[in-house]
């Protein structure tokens, strides 16, 4: 293979979890603009036709599908729906998750311990068994966790609890799905995204004291083209013998 076509993505068919903003924006579009077909998912309508537009604009082909990933039948029918209109599925990247909540675990409602693992654990679960049954050989599965995963987080227990488990879920299912999908994994670092600004009560001239005291290696807060271009490598050619890792994405934190 060319070294120029370890990157290339053309003629395959991605669905992007979590596509109308953040990362999930960012992903969607390094992905169409390797040439992939990208299926943008999300519960809020307007923000992933926002995102498909801007992707068809750069003259890459997109859908959006409203879609709750907590609910089977919905992922069932994102999946039917790609796959209606590009007519394949190679490339699933699970995004969608968040908790805008933060409370110390004893004070923590149990609503929100369940509503937190239905959407950033068993909804990743969900969406790869689905994927899986629609995938032909060389199916790739990206889950998106958190440095939060590896990290005592206070007042976030639940959610860094959550993604923990997504780390775990992501190496069986590499073992489970291999050689016919591959599944990888990546924890991205401090991108400020619109939901961690908000789990952590930051507005935007809050980010520069931010950065000064993480003292990231990198000297700067992470971007959704960050994730964007690490997920691209996970899913390329580039990583055609590379499975059940777990990848953080970081600026060295």
């Amino acid at each position: 293979m060319m070294s120029t076509d370890l990157f290339n993505l053309q003629g395959e068919v991605a669905v992007v979890t979590g596509a109308g903003r953040g990362i999930g924006e960012g992903i969607a579009t390094t992905l169409a603009d390797a040439g992939a077909a990208v299926v943008c998912a999300a519960r809020r309508l307007d923000e992933i036709e926002r995102v498909a537009a801007s992707i068809r604009d750069r003259g890459g082909r997109a859908i959006a599908i409203a879609t709750d990933v907590t609910d089977r039948s919905a992922v069932d029918a994102l999946a039917n729906a790609a796959i209606a209109e590009f007519g394949r599925l190679d490339i699933w990247i699970n995004n969608a998750g968040g908790s805008p909540v933060q409370a110390p675990l004893v004070e923590l409602p149990t609503d929100e311990w369940d509503a937190t693992l239905r959407l950033n654990l068993t909804a990743v679960w969900v969406c790869t068994t689905v994927a899986a049954k629609y995938m032909g050989d060389n199916g790739r599965v990206v889950n998106i966790s958190s440095r939060a995963a590896n990290t005592p987080m206070p007042g976030s227990g639940h959610y860094a609890a959550a993604k923990a488990a997504v780390n775990s879920l992501t190496q069986t299912f590499a073992k489970e799905l291999g050689p016919r999908i591959r599944v990888n994994c990546i924890m991205p670092g401090a991108i400020p995204t619109e939901i961690m600004m908000t789990a952590l009560r930051l507005q935007d001239a809050d980010l520069p004291a931010l950065e000064r005291r993480l003292r990231l290696p990198m000297g700067r807060l992470g971007t959704p083209e960050d994730l964007g271009a690490a997920v691209l490598y996970f899913v390329s050619p580039a990583s055609s013998w590379v499975t059940g890792q777990i990848l953080a994405v970081d600026g060295g934190m």
